[in-house]
């Protein structure tokens, strides 16, 4: 294997399957993660220059660890970790469905930390010393910086998921096993495909409810995962991509909001 290699969950699909295409295109080993669409990602992979599928519950934390674990000695220069699969389901504000929010805690914050420290882990994982320092890419939302009450669940775990980008980045300076050239990114995207029960012409009204009123491109989201995984950035920084969304104050989400 002479090609870096990236892991991307959920990467069968929606932004991670774009992210997948992005980092095949540039040259990159591509692991595409799956929970339930191996279809889908078995004949994404094919059609990259180079790429495996990887299946694992999130909601299964060990399962997600162990994973992690077999891909670093296997891979000869494993470099990247995209944190990209997410559930997204409804609760309010009003109150909380228990059952959302344990999934929601899960597979949007605690998975996918657990996934970042086995990745950074020190030591004995050969292929996870990869060359150069090693990216942790956290996707995150725009709902970090422009709240609302609607998702309440998912608002609460991308808000857990957030804070550890600064945390991880500062374990990986202090000095200890791990290298100062590592780096923890978040990356925070606004409305870009149509989500939940939405129909593409409603998209098309509330993806463009933004400071510059346009659509937000998955190449945007693409090529600024793709400038992270270089490091050149800080360690630590939350990189918004939503058109100034996140700049905004909107009570509720977009897609009520554009039925309204």
């Amino acid at each position: 294997m002479t090609r870096p290699s990236v892991l991307i969950t959920g990467g069968a699909k929606r932004i991670g399957a774009h992210l997948a295409r992005a980092f095949g295109d540039a040259g990159w080993h591509v692991v595409i993660h799956y929970g339930q669409s191996r279809d889908a990602a078995q004949a994404l992979a094919a059609s990259l220059p180079s790429a495996e599928i990887a299946r694992c519950d999130l909601a299964d934390g060990d399962a997600a660890v162990e994973m992690a674990h077999a891909l670093a000695q296997r891979l000869d220069d494993w470099r990247v970790l995209i944190n990209c699969a997410a559930v997204f389901r409804y609760d309010g504000a009003a109150g909380i469905d228990p059952s959302v929010m344990a999934e929601a805690m899960a597979v949007n914050a605690i998975t996918p930390t657990r996934l970042a420290q086995a990745f950074l882990a020190p030591a004995d994982q050969g292929g996870a010393q990869s060359r150069g320092g090693r990216r942790v890419i956290n996707l995150l939302d725009m709902k970090l910086a422009n709240p609302n009450p609607d998702f309440f669940s998912y608002t609460m775990a991308k808000h857990a998921l957030g804070a550890t980008v600064r945390m991880l980045a500062m374990a990986a300076q202090d000095g200890g096993a791990r290298r100062p050239d590592d780096r923890v990114y978040g990356l925070a995207p606004g409305a870009m495909l149509p989500s939940w029960d939405q129909a593409p012409h409603e998209h098309q009204t509330s993806g463009r409810m933004n400071l510059l009123g346009r659509l937000t491109e998955l190449d945007d989201l693409a090529s600024t995962a793709l400038f992270l995984s270089q490091g050149w950035l800080a360690s630590g920084e939350t990189v918004f991509v939503d058109s100034g969304q996140h700049l905004l104050s909107q009570p509720r989400d977009v897609l009520y909001l554009a039925r309204s």
